[in-house]
C-alpha cells in the first residue's frame, strides 16, 4: 500500500511540477548568461544557484554585487525578497511537519515558489492522501523544477554571451510571480498585505540599494499581521 501511494504521488508532482520548465530552464539560463558577464566562472555561477537555489534573491543579489554595493546590504536584500519562504514553511509545516529530520531538511532546502504552491494546492485538493503520499508528491514536484534549474544555470554560463540578454526573458520573473500569488490572495488580510507592500515598493523605488525592497516587505507583513489581528479573514 505504501508503495503504491510514494508511486502515485510521485507521479502525480511530477505531472504537476513539468508545466513549470517553461518558467525554470529560460530563467535560470538568463541567470546564467548574467552571472558569467558579471565576471563569475561556471563553477562560481552553478555553487550560485546550488547555495542559493531561489532565483528572485539571486538576481538581487547579483545585481547588487555588480554595482559593488556593501556586502552587508547585499544579503539583507537577498534575506528580504526570501522572507517569503519563512511563511511558506508555516504554512506547510501542518502538512509535511511530521516528516522524519532528514525528510524535513529536504523540504526545506527545496521548498521553492513553484513546489510550495503546486504541493499546497494538492495537500489541500486531496485532505486525506497520508504523509507518505504528501512526502513522495513533494519529491516528485521538485524533480522537474529544480533539478532542471541547476542544468539550465550551466547551460546558460556556458553560452555567456551568445544568448542576448535583451530577449525579455527578465520578464519571467513577474508573470510567475503573479501566476501564484494571485489565486492567494484568499482573505481580505492578504490582499492588504499585498496592496500595502506594492505601494511602499513603488514609494520607496528611489532608495539606493533596494533597501526600499526590505522596507516595503516588513510594511506589507506588519499591515497583513494587524489585519489578520483585527479579523479580517473574510
Amino acid at each position: 500500500m505504501a508503495s503504491q501511494e510514494v508511486k502515485t504521488g510521485f507521479a502525480r508532482g511530477v505531472r504537476d511540477g513539468l508545466p513549470f520548465l517553461a518558467v525554470v530552464v529560460p530563467f535560470a539560463m538568463l541567470f546564467g548568461v548574467l552571472a558569467t558577464e558579471a565576471g563569475l566562472n561556471v563553477f562560481e555561477t552553478l555553487s550560485f544557484s546550488v547555495v542559493v537555489i531561489a532565483g528572485a534573491a539571486q538576481f538581487t543579489a547579483l545585481q547588487l554585487m555588480t554595482d559593488n554595493a556593501p556586502v552587508i546590504v547585499v544579503l539583507a536584500s537577498a534575506l528580504a525578497v526570501n522572507l517569503r519562504m519563512a511563511m511558506y514553511s508555516a504554512s506547510i509545516t501542518p502538512h509535511l511537519g511530521r516528516l522524519p529530520l532528514w525528510k524535513r531538511i529536504v523540504v526545506a532546502y527545496f521548498l521553492v515558489d513553484q513546489t510550495y504552491a503546486a504541493s499546497l494546492i494538492d495537500y489541500e485538493a486531496r485532505p486525506d492522501q497520508s504523509l507518505t503520499e504528501k512526502w513522495a508528491y513533494f519529491l516528485g514536484v521538485l524533480t522537474p523544477i529544480c533539478l532542471p534549474w541547476y542544468v539550465a544555470t550551466v547551460v546558460g554560463a556556458l553560452a555567456g554571451e551568445s544568448i542576448p540578454t535583451n530577449m525579455g526573458l527578465d520578464f519571467v520573473l513577474p508573470i510567475a510571480f503573479l501566476a501564484m500569488i494571485g489565486p492567494a490572495l484568499r482573505t481580505t488580510a492578504h490582499r492588504i498585505a499585498a496592496l500595502v507592500a506594492i505601494v511602499a515598493a513603488l514609494s520607496l523605488a528611489w532608495m539606493p540599494y533596494n533597501l526600499g525592497l526590505i522596507v516595503s516587505a516588513l510594511l506589507g507583513m506588519m499591515a497583513g499581521a494587524e489585519a489578520e489581528r483585527r479579523g479580517y479573514f473574510e
